[in-house]
């Protein structure tokens, strides 16, 4: 018997999951598919196009293993678009005139994004956002006006809903100047409330970004040369554009269905039923080119009832009975580096509903849960800012939560969060329909004992990844109840644990990421194994962050060698061991912050702090701060930070060890220290702990006989007292124990563990801890003594090394093709003599210092 045919229309994400589910469960090889695509992709991520702009291709956007589609049962067709349906034949007619033949059909078209009709929306320059095409048309175009213009391009952005904030992101990535324009009154109005949108809009508009809510667009005018060059708006205002991308809402692809005569939902859709059949039984429709009756035939625009819909049109095809229930509209997104999210009955539409609301306009974290009116069933909920709660929360729909639910949106560490057992039917990966019961039967009954092995098991968290959290937990969870060791992974690239990783790497003598993922790894590397490989090979060789292939791994403060500020300009702090410093090098810091226009601060580890300047400023600054013999201070990166000390015995009268120079010699010795988090030390001149040593990861107390060394200090949401480690010790023997307790600690501890959570949970506490530094008891003392010799033989000072090095240099520049603009999106008050960044109402109000002319001091 000759196998069936199943003919996939469309070539995207869900026709992705069918095809990808079928082969899995069609085990007897009964059917053969063809995938008839009109992008010459393979499918890709369309969810992830924005990453388009950093420097991806459309390769890196493809979905699963290209193996896939190499498979005997499966055809690929690319560049093929099918124009019609001729259900009586059963076959579907190609753009070149061919027809292909089906014994099934499933129509997974997607949707096309739709602009309203306003005059000058087909102008050059005015772009939708919606396939791979559409983003490089963009970037082309976009790249092609800053050298037109040898200045920033003038963008904005029509919608304020999920594309068009990552539409307004890709502008900003580009260098352009980004304004989203809005009709409703606040952004994202389906997932949040007027006061989460508030919120939203002040935490984008730091990030430098426009917002105009409630602003209907009219026109977009032609300039002289016939491109788009103004917006009107519909209350008479304009604005100078040099580009326009409309991202105003998609729209269901449904013309093959109409013109095969399928039902069509009254807003648009094929409709389907809770099988994911159209009106014709040898047609399925799934995605968003089909109105499900469970969703009120609606199309939905989310991946996650996409998926739904494929898996059930695979069981169905395979004699299954699985049934579309409705789409989860959970949706967990990062806008610009923002996390929103929203679940259930978000907007509290449920009589006698209660909202418990945590607000702080200070960090712009906005919060809310609804309940029920007894305060102790979860309905919904919606996540400005910290969404760190909603992986947990989201199950628990339905369910009572335990103790007061203002626990899961105030601080972490203001109050202790209650632990929760997710009900098996809670769903954990919405967008693969993965409930808690499936992934415990996975570890208990599939042999899952790591989170790769459960995701390849269960598909959670292979889509947009935001459950990966709760799904570790929950396997944890059940490896503990089972007696198993818990998988401490690095992340789903790495097997071994940060600590394990660092042993590999060491006695592998690995000098790059690209060795250690071939040696050790998997895949292509991630956000949190990219930078924990970078802080390993600097930790172990002590090379330049920036040098070889280092550079691409590192986050945004240590690429730069400078802290990102709210306003998206840098702050610059040369170290000042032990607070000292001489008038002559307080001059220059002075000269430097008046000639850059840069706010001044004295920190609380006795450093200055100059905010405010711009990524091209940054070589012009350090040249003259490194001229006059100072150095990086390491204020962006998981290194030591300062060494905090009193004048000790030098000047006070109750001081009785020289803690200035103790201080002084401490920071020289562990500068530029890489580790798993940053380090903090302090030295204080007698019992009095002037500098607050017993804070600190590693603080000195001085006694009549020499020095008690504290460790494990840490500030933050927990704070933890330092424990004495040795008393009474000698300088020299002080420098001993603390290189051996750092080393230690950058070997055994986490990923962005600090001294105190690692002391506490290393095994034995810090008695076992004493023993292996002072005593001995590992045997590794040599080692470690020989690692820390290493580190201060080959230390250099990071900004010296690239103020030498032409290649690295070229990194800081603003704008591409104009290295010395200014970004025209900064906007300044004065305020007690100095400036700081304009509040959103400020540049509102006009009155604002924008880009002053001192800024512009070039040395």
């Amino acid at each position: 018997m000759s196998n069936e045919r199943i003919v996939v229309v469309g070539a995207g994400m869900v026709a992705h999951r069918f095809v990808s589910t079928l082969l899995e469960r069609d085990t007897d090889g009964r059917f053969e598919v063809e995938v008839y695509g009109e992008e010459p992709y393979a499918p890709y991520d369309r969810v992830a196009l924005t990453s388009y702009f950093q420097g991806k291709s459309p390769e890196d956007l493809l979905l699963g293993e290209p193996s896939l589609w190499d498979h005997d049962s499966v055809t690929l067709h690319r560049d093929a678009p099918v124009v019609a349906i001729d259900r009586e034949a059963r076959a579907v007619r190609l753009a070149d005139g061919r027809d292909a033949a089906y014994d099934h059909l499933v129509l997974a078209t997607g949707s096309y994004a739709w602009a309203p009709p306003v005059p000058g929306v087909d102008l050059p320059g005015v772009f939708m956002y919606r396939t791979v095409d559409d983003v490089a048309r963009l970037r082309e175009w976009v790249e092609t006006r800053q050298r037109f213009f040898n200045r920033p391009v003038r963008g904005a952005v029509i919608g304020g809903g999920l594309l068009g904030l990552e539409a307004a992101g890709a502008l900003q990535s580009m260098g352009a100047t980004s304004t989203v324009v809005e009709f409703a009154d606040r952004l994202m109005a389906l997932q949040v409330d007027d006061s989460g949108g508030e919120a939203l809009k002040r935490l984008i508009e730091k990030l430098g970004v426009t917002v105009r809510t409630g602003a209907a667009t009219s026109e977009v005018r032609a300039d002289r040369d016939g491109n788009a060059g103004t917006l009107v708006f519909s209350d008479g205002g304009e604005q100078l554009v040099d580009v326009v991308v409309f991202a105003t809402g998609i729209r269901p692809r449904d013309d093959l269905g109409r013109g095969a005569g399928l039902g069509i939902g009254e807003r648009g859709g094929v409709l389907v039923d809770d099988t994911s059949l159209t009106s014709d039984p040898a047609i399925s429709a799934i995605g968003e080119c089909a109105a499900a009756a469970a969703d009120g035939h609606l199309s939905v625009g989310l991946i996650a009832p996409g998926n739904t819909m494929a898996d059930v049109a695979v069981d169905r095809l395979l004699g299954g009975d699985a049934h579309y229930l409705g789409a989860d509209t959970a949706t967990k997104l990062k806008l610009l580096g923002v996390d929103v999210a929203s679940f259930g009955d978000a907007f509290a539409q449920t009589p006698g509903a209660l909202e418990v609301v945590y607000s702080d306009p200070f960090s712009g974290d906005y919060k809310k849960l609804v309940m029920t009116d007894d305060a102790s069933t979860l309905l919904g909920g919606m996540f400005v800012g910290d969404a760190s709660a909603y992986a947990t929360l989201r199950p628990m729909i339905g369910a009572k939560l335990p103790g007061d639910p203002s626990a899961w949106i105030l601080p972490e560490g203001a109050v202790e969060r209650p632990e929760l057992e997710l009900p098996d039917a809670a769903t954990v990966c919405s967008c693969n329909n993965v409930t808690a019961g499936t992934i415990r039967d996975a570890v208990n009954h599939e042999g899952c004992h790591d989170l790769g092995s459960v995701k390849s098991c269960t598909k959670a968290g292979t889509a947009c990844g935001s459950c990966l959290p709760l799904v570790k937990k929950v396997m944890a969870g059940e490896l503990e109840k089972a007696g198993l060791e818990v998988s401490n992974a690095l992340c789903e690239h790495f097997t071994l644990s940060r600590a394990q990783l660092f042993s590999a790497i060491h006695v592998a003598e690995l000098r790059t990421f690209t060795e250690v993922i071939e040696r050790f790894g998997a895949g292509h590397g991630c956000d949190i194994c990219k930078p924990t490989v970078g802080s390993i090979l600097a930790s172990i060789h002590n090379e330049h962050v920036l040098g070889g292939d280092r550079a691409a791994l590192q986050d945004t403060n240590d690429r730069v060698m400078a802290n990102m500020q709210k306003d998206g300009t840098y702050s610059v702090v040369p170290r000042i061991p032990g607070g000292e410093i001489t008038p002559a090098r307080l001059k220059v810091i002075a000269e430097v912050a008046e000639d850059f226009g840069l706010y001044t601060k004295i920190t609380g580890g006795q450093r200055i702090d100059l905010f405010g300047a711009r990524l091209e400023q940054l070589p012009q600054i350090w040249k003259r701060l490194v001229d006059a013999g100072m150095e990086s201070g390491h204020a962006y990166g998981k290194s030591l930070r300062t060494v905090k000390s009193c004048v000790g015995s030098t000047w006070c009268r109750y001081g009785v060890q020289d803690s200035a120079s103790m201080a002084i010699a401490l920071e020289l010795r562990y500068r530029g220290l890489r580790s798993p988090h940053k380090i903090k030390l302090a030295a204080s001149g007698c019992a009095r702990e002037c500098a607050e040593a017993r804070g600190k990861d590693v603080g000195l107390i001085a006694t009549e006989k020499g020095w008690n060394v504290y460790v494990g200090g840490n500030g933050g949401f927990t704070p933890a007292h330092a424990e004495l480690l040795v008393a009474d010790v000698t300088d020299e023997e002080a420098f001993t124990y603390i290189d051996r307790y750092l080393m230690l600690y950058i070997r055994t501890a986490d990923r962005l563990q600090r001294t105190a959570p690692w002391q506490a949970e290393y095994e034995g506490g810090l008695d076992e801890i004493r023993r292996v530094v002072v005593e001995d008891s590992l045997g590794i003392c040599a080692e470690l003594d020989a690692h820390m010799a290493h580190h201060l033989d080959t230390y250099e000072d990071e900004w010296k090394a690239v103020l030498s090095d032409p290649e690295r240099l070229q990194q800081f520049t603003s704008f591409v093709n104009a290295p010395d603009t200014a970004d025209p999106s900064l906007a300044y008050v004065e305020q007690r003599g100095q400036i700081r960044p304009a509040t959103a109402e400020e540049r509102a109000s006009g009155a604002v210092l924008i880009a002053p002319a001192r800024l512009e001091v070039h040395a």
